[in-house]
């Protein structure tokens, strides 16, 4: 991922920046599709193309709906200190977009 892979999510993410954090807390805890939920034999196999941290991520979030609800919480809630995989991205890509999406919040410069 670049920069303009960052620049676009945040972009994306701007959407929810009037939500309350309690409302999208409340979405993507009732309509995340999370890890726990899935089989571990139907997760695919680690190609060693990509970050295993990106591969997994990638794999289990497919075909969540709350994607987006699930990344804007997670950059509220722990923001550069995020661990783990929310919303489809691995922690190194999530400190990426935090940095961009908080200059957006601050009401920095937007594309």
């Amino acid at each position: 991922m670049n920069r303009d892979d960052y620049e676009e999510i945040a972009d994306r993410l701007d959407r929810y920046a009037t939500v309350p954090t309690e409302v999208l807390a409340e979405v993507v805890t009732r309509d995340g599709l999370c890890f726990w939920a899935f089989d571990r034999s139907e997760m695919p196999e680690l190609t060693g193309e990509d970050t295993p941290d990106r591969e997994l991520a990638a794999a289990m979030c497919a075909g969540c709906p709350v994607i987006d609800e699930c990344l804007e919480l997670e950059l509220r809630s722990a923001g550069a200190d995020t661990v783990g995989v929310w919303g489809a991205l691995a922690d190194t890509d999530r400190r990426a977009v935090h940095r961009i999406w908080q200059i957006r919040r601050e009401g920095g410069e937007q594309r």
